[in-house]
């Protein structure tokens, strides 16, 4: 089968997605994608008139189903304006949305209101589309529960039919991952001491980095021995309040900052305990599954899509019900990591690899040709 894959943010986790199914796939995958740098906004309004021009300057202006079976779109582009300026491109070739996440239900930081253009725009696109893939079985619920309230904020004519159909062409695609590129061969083994704290989020609002970094403080203060290891991607490097957190925490930090190469992340991966998260927004969780198959016990909050992903027989232990709980939950964690089968935890991350995924979006996509 010959699948088109056009991603209008190819960046981070939608490149990673995009790449990761092209590689694995059984099928041949062609993958077109539009930088990031020209922010999301503006992919959203614009990224399918680029499309359109891309492909005729590829193709010419013959239908593309003399190339293609399958056409794959992810959510920042608009799947009606697509189909409709290059309606003789696209007659006729089925499509997939895959929605890595939406503007609707997407918490906003505090004194912002919601622009509704753009969760117009994801649910247009929805409608558009032949099939609607969601990350996770929580984006699915929380959007299509969201959903029937966005035209309603408008005085008449809402045609609540086409929002109720969505969830007959719905279906779950959790991101694949490629996770042996994480296997790197003779890790430095760290000397023993106290256990070691990874934080591998974005440093953004919806991460919550300053309940996890206040956690910690507390957890230190109340004369609990931790050493700490802060990764993930700045978005403020120069914040001033994660700069005082890091004058304070200097004694117990093995590493602080953002690691653009990839075998010194693997490095600090592996030699993580446990893993933390605090977000208040995230639709899968690819940083937590990396840190699980490298052998650290995840800490998550009780919301989102994690008791989804997590196995039962982890909720206890490993899952907190609110940010007021994290420092308790911490040092319990603390005290009872090495019980934990880490093999066990490999295990269950494996299942997300793309050597397991692939050929489950093979078979969905499969089904519409």
């Amino acid at each position: 089968m010959r699948i088109l894959w056009l991603d209008a943010f190819y960046a981070g986790s939608h490149k990673a997605v995009a790449t990761g199914y092209a590689a694995h796939s059984s099928h041949q995958v062609t993958v077109v994608g539009l930088p990031q740098d020209g922010g999301w906004r503006w992919r959203m309004r614009g990224a399918a008139l680029s499309f359109v021009r891309m492909m005729r300057e590829r193709y010419g202006d013959a239908p593309l189903r003399q190339h293609f079976d399958v056409l794959v779109v992810t959510d920042m582009c608009d799947v009606a304006t697509l189909y409709g300026v290059g309606r003789r491109l696209f007659a006729g070739l089925p499509v997939a949305l895959y929605m890595h996440e939406n503007q609707l239900t997407y918490p906003l930081p505090a004194g912002r209101k919601l622009d509704l253009t753009w969760p117009w725009i994801n649910y247009t696109s929805m409608l558009a589309a032949d099939v609607i893939c969601f990350n996770s079985e929580f984006h699915r619920q929380s959007l299509l529960s969201a959903l029937p309230d966005l035209p309603r904020r408008f005085h008449d004519f809402h045609e609540l039919a086409f929002a109720e159909s969505l969830d007959a062409r719905s279906c779950v695609l959790y991101p694949g991952i490629d996770l042996h590129r994480l296997d790197v061969p003779d890790v430095p083994s760290v000397n023993a001491g106290p256990p070691i704290v990874l934080w591998n989020s974005r440093w953004d609002y919806d991460k919550q980095p300053l309940v996890f970094l206040e956690a910690v403080r507390e957890v230190i203060a109340r004369g609990h021995e931790l050493r700490l290891i802060v990764l993930g991607e700045y978005v403020d490097q120069q914040a001033a309040v994660f700069e005082s957190y890091r004058h304070t925490l200097a004694s117990h930090t093995i590493h602080w900052g953002y690691v653009p190469d990839m075998r010194q992340y693997c490095t600090l991966l592996h030699q993580a305990d446990i893993v933390v998260s605090a977000a208040i927004q995230e639709f899968f969780g690819i940083a937590v599954i990396e840190a699980a198959y490298a052998g650290a016990v995840p800490l998550l909050p009780r919301r989102l899509t994690y008791p989804e992903l997590l196995p039962a027989a982890y909720h206890a232990e490993c899952l907190y019900d609110d940010d007021g709980q994290l420092a308790d939950a911490l040092v319990r964690l603390l005290q009872r990591h090495h019980s934990f089968d880490r093999h066990a935890l490999r295990t269950w991350a494996l299942r997300f690899d793309w050597r397991q995924m692939a050929s489950t979006y093979d078979t969905v996509l499969d089904g519409m040709v």
